[in-house]
C-alpha cells in the first residue's frame, strides 16, 4: 500500500501567547480523507514525537469530525513518529498541513529539511497547504539551491491574515518569507481554493485548498 508521511507541529500555542494552535484540524482531515478514499495509508511524524496539538477541531463540515474521531487518526496524531525513527524509503509523499504553530518549528528545523531534501531528490511528491509551505523555508538541496529557487509556489495570504485577525501575532508573513525565499510565489482571492503544481513540488493557499492538494499528491503518486 502507498503511503504519505504528514509532518505536524509540536507547538501549541499561537507564538508565545496562550491562544490554543498547533494543526488547523480540516487541513489534515480533509487531505487523509482523500487519502484514505484514493487507498493510501498514512503516518503522522513530529520532531520531538508523541502527541499533537490540534486546533480547529470544533469545525463542523462532516470530514473534519470523521476523521478526527476515527480510531487511526486519534492513535497516530497521539503517537507522532519522532523525525529520527523515520525511514524514508518507506513513504511515497510528503505532506505539511498548515496551522500556525509549524512557523516556530518545523520552518526552522534544519534537520527535518534534511530529510525532506533528500525525499524531494529522489523525484517524489512533496506538498503542503496554508502555513504548511513555512516547512519548504529551510530545505536546502544538495547543489546548495533552496528547494523554492525559482518555484511556483502558494500559500496563507496577506489578505487572509488579516481577515483572520493574525495579522499583529505572527512572527513573520508567509507571503512575504516565501517570496524572499527566491519562491515566485502567487495567490487569488482569500478564502478561495487555489493549489500550484509546479513538478512534484505542491502548495495551496488556505484551508478550502488542503483537499486539492491530497488530490495533487495522489496524481503525482499514481503517476510515479
Amino acid at each position: 500500500m502507498k503511503k504519505v508521511l504528514i509532518f505536524v507541529t509540536n507547538h501549541g500555542t499561537l507564538g508565545t501567547q496562550q491562544e490554543k494552535n498547533g494543526t488547523y484540524a480540516p487541513e489534515i482531515t480533509h487531505a487523509i480523507h482523500e487519502f484514505t478514499e484514493a487507498g493510501l495509508d498514512y503516518e503522522i511524524a513530529s520532531i520531538q514525537g508523541g502527541s499533537a496539538p490540534i486546533y480547529g477541531d470544533e469545525i463542523e463540515d462532516g470530514i473534519n469530525e470523521a476523521v478526527l474521531k476515527d480510531d487511526k487518526f486519534v492513535t497516530r496524531v497521539n503517537n507522532t513518529i519522532p523525525y529520527s525513527q523515520l525511514n524514508m524509503s518507506d513513504y511515497d509523499a510528503v505532506f505539511y498541513p498548515g496551522g500556525f504553530g509549524l512557523l516556530y518549528d518545523l520552518a526552522e528545523n534544519t534537520s527535518v529539511a534534511d530529510l525532506v531534501a533528500k525525499f524531494y531528490e529522489s523525484g517524489k511528491p512533496v506538498g503542503a497547504v496554508c502555513h504548511g509551505p513555512a516547512g519548504f523555508l529551510p530545505v536546502t538541496l544538495s547543489d546548495g539551491s533552496k528547494l523554492l529557487d525559482n518555484k511556483h509556489v502558494t500559500g496563507f495570504s496577506r489578505e487572509e491574515e488579516v481577515d483572520y485577525g493574525t495579522i499583529d501575532k505572527i512572527p513573520y508573513l508567509l507571503e512575504e518569507s516565501l517570496a524572499r525565499g527566491n519562491g515566485i510565489y502567487s495567490k487569488v482571492a482569500p478564502w478561495k481554493e487555489y493549489v500550484i503544481v509546479d513538478g512534484h513540488l505542491i502548495s495551496g493557499q488556505n484551508p478550502a485548498s488542503a483537499a486539492k492538494v491530497g488530490r495533487e499528491i495522489i496524481s503525482l503518486i499514481n503517476q510515479g
